[in-house]
């Protein structure tokens, strides 16, 4: 007979076995149901995948379909319809993402190109609707950004737009550094184009929440922007690039030879800058002032005004910036002592131009309304700047 020590050694070696087989029993049900469930998870995925991606090619059937549907216009009424149509160009609708808040409230004195004016300011404020704040993460680490935008200004939109068979595209346009010599308009930077769209390069100065401080800008207040991308030296910068002749010849063209303010200006413009500053994305009247030299320095009158400038028609003559149709470089009177006026962040400016290019600014005063604009001016931004005024 086996002693109990015997026995219950055997015992327990028994139940020991016993455990060791039910816990493999039960780790492999277990393994069995979650090798199930992920063979579940995988079929669920595919199925997701497919779904979407079936999704996607609806969206783009739909979306060719629409720009067939646009492209086709039905004609009006008395139009003859043509035995064989030609083909019609497809339609890219588009809604702009933001508008800008200048500190050039017409279109004159709006610098012909960007970072002429390297004290030009604007804020670019996007629709929270269509572009969230996360969309501007990492653009504040660019020194310079590209900013596509419309010419709003051109009186000819809605010819373009509304009824595209009046309107006619000029091949060619008048060239301010060519004194009013043509050039193919693509060889040009004309706002008069086949399609009225910008494109400009500025200095990001700071990026907060759905807005963009920028300088260096050749936008006019109201202008709405369709995108923003940033400045890639490596790319954006061509080493080598060529330009034609005649824009190398005549750099000093548009030049004048001195500025001077009058007592009358450097009195009345802290008077103004009181009721300004509050909406204004300049620091002090100083800095201002220096604005205002600096988009004189290059003269802004147009072609005609510099050739006739005692016999201007304000409501016909060419303007430098937004073509040949409306002009905005207001002037008053019709004698030697022609006055131009200059609106630049809700003050006029105006001042005088000799035969000799020499000019004078003359007076300051405030625009009607010019404090009452809600606009995100140099006191918004000044936190974010830091103790750097720009």
């Amino acid at each position: 007979m086996a002693p109990p020590q015997s026995i219950a050694a055997a015992a327990a070696l028994a139940a020991t076995a016993a455990a060791v087989v039910l816990s493999s029993l039960l780790y492999g049900r277990k393994c069995g149901r979650l090798a199930a469930r992920v063979r579940e998870l995988e079929a669920a995925l595919a199925a997701a995948a497919e779904k979407a991606a079936s999704e996607r090619r609806g969206r783009v059937r739909a979306q060719q379909s629409l720009r067939r549907a646009l492209s086709e216009r039905e004609p009006r009424s008395g139009e003859a319809t043509p035995a064989k149509a030609a083909a019609a160009p497809v339609s890219y609708p588009m809604a702009p993402i933001g508008t800008v808040q200048s500190c050039f409230s017409t279109r004159n004195g709006t610098p012909r190109q960007p970072l002429v004016v390297t004290l030009a300011r604007a804020t670019v404020a996007l629709d929270p609707a269509r572009v969230p704040a996360a969309a501007l993460e990492g653009l504040a680490s660019y020194s310079h950004c590209w900013i596509l935008y419309v010419f709003h200004l051109n009186t000819d939109l809605d010819k373009i737009w509304k009824d595209p068979a009046r309107s006619k595209l000029k091949a060619k346009v008048r060239v301010p550094r060519l004194k009013g010599g043509k050039m193919g308009v693509l060889a040009t930077r004309s706002p008069h184009r086949p399609n009225p769209i910008g494109l400009s390069v500025a200095k990001v100065e700071a990026v907060d929440g759905h807005a963009v401080l920028l300088s260096g800008v050749d936008l006019v207040d109201g202008t709405p922007v369709l995108d923003i991308k940033p400045y890639l030296p490596y790319s954006d910068s061509v080493k080598g690039a060529a330009v034609p002749g005649w824009l190398e010849q005549v750099d000093g063209a548009l030049a004048v030879e001195s500025i001077h303010f009058s007592e009358q200006f450097i009195s009345a413009l802290p008077l103004c800058w009181v009721h300004a500053q509050k909406q204004s994305l300049y620091a002090s009247a100083d800095e201002f002032q220096d604005l205002i030299k600096q988009v004189l320095s290059w003269d802004i009158r147009s072609l005609s005004q510099r050739i006739r400038p005692h016999q201007v028609n304000i409501e016909t003559e060419t303007n430098h910036h937004y073509g040949e149709e409306a002009d905005e470089n207001h002037v008053d009177g019709a004698c030697s002592g022609v006055i131009y006026h200059l609106h630049l962040e809700g003050i006029d400016v105006s001042y005088r131009i000799d035969q000799g290019s020499n000019i004078v600014v003359e007076d300051a005063t405030l625009l009607p309304g010019a404090g009452n604009q809600n606009r995100h001016g140099y006191l918004a931004w000044r936190d974010k700047l830091g103790c750097s005024c720009l």
